[in-house]
């Protein structure tokens, strides 16, 4: 089995250098400038659940395009913003029985994927982890999550989830084969539109938004709106995992922040548009009122606006 991952970033370069080390036959279709990184210093991994120096295989665009060869899993790590460009790198690898796992947040890709590539191409995945790739190149694992999670969206299955599925119960990640994939996706949606509205307004990790004034009645109204919305549109959370994520989300010594914070602090486009953003229309497509997360959302919109502006 042949795995491709588009990109070697944090959750690309994570769970793909998990899956090598594990004895797969992975690929890492990267930038010419990270190819070059990577093929000087190799694949770092620091992480508290084990560190990794890997000597990986990389391919640019061209190379890949050149090559014309075909691979039996793509893990796209993309944002989702970079979709349209990621679906055009990774055409030539697919082939007829290739599948596409996607990693990126939100849930309206599968709906791309599935018109550029067709159903039975597609699985729905869902990664749950805090990692950043350092300036110098390496892979920094932030904490002690790293949930993998894939499962069929009720088309034909494909024949390489489940050797897929073995590889990553082998490769030491919290691998989850999931019968319904589909509310892990949206699960996810509610967790990350709460902390990336929360954190991104507030500047701030949860632990130190909770040690204000409004804190705490901020982050519990908006992961409110967003689990309403989820079950306007039949996709309810469990109570069990809307506790977990409640307790995640007011630990008043938690460092955790949205990965598109960090995107704002370093002056970056964001994906505001395909996590509030959808979550806003889902909202207002069944009338559930959300001004906690339109007031998050109109942040980010302003944020996008004058980053553009003073970009010329």
């Amino acid at each position: 089995m042949r795995v491709l991952v588009l990109g070697a970033g944090g959750i690309g370069g994570y769970f793909g250098a998990r899956m090598q080390a594990a004895g797969g036959d992975v690929t890492f279709l990267v930038r010419p400038a990270r190819a070059a990184q990577l093929r000087e210093k190799g694949l770092q991994v620091f992480s508290p659940l084990g560190d990794l120096q890997l000597v990986p295989k990389v391919v640019t665009q061209e190379e890949l395009h050149e090559a014309r060869e075909v691979y039996d899993v793509i893990v796209l790590t993309c944002k989702a913003f970079d979709l349209p460009s990621a679906m055009e790198a990774i055409a030539p690898a697919v082939g007829e029985q290739t599948v596409i796992v996607p990693l990126l947040n939100g849930v309206r890709h599968i709906d791309t994927l599935v018109g550029r590539f067709g159903a039975g191409r597609v699985l729905g995945g869902v990664a749950l982890i805090s990692v950043t790739l350092a300036p110098s190149g390496e892979v920094r694992h932030l904490n002690q999550l790293h949930r993998f999670t894939i499962g069929s969206l009720g088309w034909r299955p494909s024949p390489w989830r489940e050797p897929f599925a073995r590889l990553m119960e082998s490769s030491g990640v919290d691998f989850v084969l999931s019968d319904n994939v589909g509310q892990a996706m949206w699960d996810k949606v509610v967790f990350l539109a709460t902390l990336a509205g929360a954190t991104c307004l507030m500047r701030a990790s949860v632990g130190v938004i909770m040690g204000t004034l409004a804190g705490e009645g901020f982050i519990n109204g908006l992961l409110d709106e967003c689990a309403a919305i989820a079950a306007a549109n039949g996709r309810k959370l469990a109570d069990t995992q809307l506790t977990v994520f409640r307790n995640m989300l007011t630990d008043r010594n938690s460092p955790l922040v949205a990965s598109m914070l960090r995107d704002v602090e370093a002056g970056k486009p964001t994906e505001a548009d395909h996590i509030l953003g959808d979550m806003v229309a889902w909202g207002e497509s069944k009338q559930v009122a959300t001004p906690l997360l339109r007031l998050a959302y109109s942040h980010l919109q302003a944020y996008e606006r004058r980053r553009q502006a003073e970009a010329g």
